[in-house]
């Protein structure tokens, strides 16, 4: 029997108060990216384990299905104890290793990963621009409820836990494009290039501004930073995690997004996955930041509140 709960529906079942408290305690640790230390292996791929004030979120999972679960092994993550993992969107860089987790990790705890938080739009049908059926995540949504799981989808902003939010979907203010344009989606009115509309990120707000997980950001670093400054708080950035999609940008397209960086406040940046090591410098450059504030990230890679990056050795 399939199970698929609105996000209104889930939060009332986990009796999650709306209120507009901030997290004081935030940890973030990458367990999947390119660049690696002395632990794990490097993937194109990203993945991380996100602490707030003790609740624990798996953000996407990894390319290849071994890859997080085996890097967490070595770097003596625990797991087991998260029931809710965010997909940040289709790609399969960041959704391969859900059914290798969820199989593993439930023998220890049934609930493990159980719950799967997703935009709108990722189970939307989507074919190659020759045409090719793309079959990955209709697969993975039926084996993923077979075991018992099951998928809320967000259309809109919505607080998981007190200071901690998904965006949603993102709107397109500003035309950042980057995504393949190889992709067909499947709407309303017929099939269209897929720009990713399901994309979207994790929001924390904490006293000293907000903190970022992105997958890929697909709808645009600026975009997306901009929205969550609409719709949880107007804050200065304090940190951006996660992969932001900037490796193929031009200098300009790269001083217009540093400039708003800027502008927005940002103040720890940690690059992973598509950000792109040039651009992760460019953005240290313009944006005013040092090696304690910015840097590419590796596996194993932690941001903690109130502490300097911890990149990874080979990142520093």
């Amino acid at each position: 029997m399939r199970l698929f709960l609105s996000a209104s529906a889930a939060i009332a079942i986990l009796a999650i108060p709306l209120r507009a408290e901030q997290a004081r305690t935030v940890r973030v640790e990458i367990l999947s990216t390119m660049l690696t230390s002395d632990d794990g292996i490097g993937e194109w791929g990203f993945s991380a384990v996100v602490d707030v004030d003790g609740h624990r979120i798996l953000f996407d999972t990894g390319d290849r299905p071994e890859t997080v679960l085996n890097n967490a092994k070595e770097l003596h993550v625990d797991l087991a104890n998260i029931t809710d993992v965010i997909l940040s969107h289709n790609h399969h860089d960041h959704t391969g290793g859900l059914m290798t987790l969820r199989r593993a990790l439930m023998r220890q705890n049934p609930a493990a990963l159980s719950r799967a938080h997703v935009g709108k739009g990722i189970f939307d049908p989507r074919r190659t621009d020759k045409g090719k059926p793309l079959e990955f995540m209709a697969t993975t949504r039926r084996e993923f409820e077979s075991t018992g799981g099951h998928f809320v989808e967000y259309e809109h902003p919505t607080q998981l836990w007190p200071g901690v939010w998904l965006t949603g979907p993102v709107p397109r203010k500003y035309p950042e494009r980057n995504w393949s344009g190889h992709v067909q989606i499947q709407g309303k009115d017929g099939w269209k290039e897929d720009n990713i509309p399901e994309d979207m990120s994790l929001v924390i707000d904490t006293p000293q501004g907000l903190v970022i997980v992105s997958g890929c950001g697909h709808s645009g670093i600026i975009n997306t930073l901009e929205y969550a400054r609409a719709s949880v708080r107007n804050a200065p950035v304090h940190a951006a995690i996660g992969g932001f999609h900037l490796y193929e940008l031009d200098d300009e397209k790269l001083r217009w997004t540093a400039g708003k960086l800027h502008e927005f406040g940002l103040q720890n940046f940690l690059g992973a996955h598509c950000t792109g090591i040039e651009a992760t410098y460019r953005i240290r450059e313009m944006c005013s930041l040092s090696r304690r504030t910015c840097s590419v990230g590796a596996v194993g890679a932690v941001f903690e509140l109130g502490k300097p990056l911890d990149p990874g050795s080979i990142a520093r």
